[in-house]
């Protein structure tokens, strides 16, 4: 007697629930354990005492310890200025790649897909250079530069722009629209959950950037809050678990929010991009 699949999908199921709950608890562990730490004193980092008392020294003595205030600017800026380079850059090169007929189009977008297979940090020394060759060296603007124009922006809105009717071309030329007002008019208003999706993606990755904007900065006045947290990596007075996690968790903040407030856009958004 053979087993159909619908009688193995009861002990399947079961299955795929323990361990998407297994891999849920060992992803928010860290958290559990950063939470834990920040707000309690020292001697509770490594003991879990119900009893232990609740305190936000630790936020004060990270906050103190470095200029968090000008991290928190600098990072703003700098996700702020990449993420609106790469939407301009990217939507113009995927309605290009989507909709015009050029000499070496099949060639160019494959180089597009070849820059996704290249890690960014084999690219880091001749960044460097260029990066002092143009005078930028220890700028926010250093920082950003190598990542506005995106292959993954460019490869995601040419196959979403691609799958926008041809009959709305038509209808929108026969209306005198240019190139550039189909494009603002209806490409970009149909694209935009996948420009939420990416946009949230872009801010992520940028935040939480740390080697490249620790080799190309070396002052506060560039530095932005990956790098910064490396002032209490310092071991001249002992490691301060309070202090590092407390100071993880002002870094991470503004993610953890943004993320818990647009978690249901953030999922919708992949949903309907068709990512796979």
């Amino acid at each position: 007697m053979t087993t159909t699949p619908y009688e193995l999908r009861g002990p399947g199921l079961a299955l795929e629930t323990v361990g998407a709950w297994l891999l849920g608890i060992l992803w928010i562990l860290p958290l559990a354990y950063a939470l834990w730490t920040a707000f309690h004193p020292g001697e509770f980092s490594t003991r879990f005492v119900l009893t232990a008392p609740i305190t936000l020294e630790n936020f004060a003595r990270a906050w103190a310890a470095a200029p968090f205030a000008r991290y928190f600017v600098n990072t703003i800026v700098l996700c702020t200025m990449v993420l609106g380079a790469q939407l301009v850059l990217c939507t113009l090169a995927a309605y290009a790649f989507a909709r015009f007929d050029f000499p070496g189009r099949g060639i160019l977008f494959a180089l597009v897909l070849v820059q996704l297979m290249i890690v960014p940090d084999v690219l880091i020394v001749e960044n460097y250079r260029t990066m002092n060759a143009l005078g930028l060296r220890d700028t926010i603007v250093a920082i950003g530069l190598p990542y506005m124009a995106s292959a993954f922006g460019i490869f995601l809105l040419r196959q979403t722009f691609k799958t926008v009717p041809r009959e709305l071309d038509e209808a929108a030329r026969v209306e005198g629209c240019t190139p550039l007002q189909l494009l603002w008019k209806v490409y970009v208003p149909l694209a935009r959950p996948v420009y939420l999706a990416y946009a949230l993606v872009s801010v992520s990755y940028h935040w939480n950037n740390f080697l490249w904007p620790l080799i190309i900065t070396n002052s506060v006045e560039s530095r932005p809050l990956t790098v910064g947290l490396q002032v209490f990596s310092s071991t001249d007075q002992g490691i301060d678990w309070s202090i590092i996690t407390a100071a993880t968790l002002l870094t991470t903040a503004p993610l953890l929010v943004g993320f818990l407030l647009f978690q249901k856009q953030f999922v919708q958004s992949f949903m309907r991009a068709g990512i796979r």
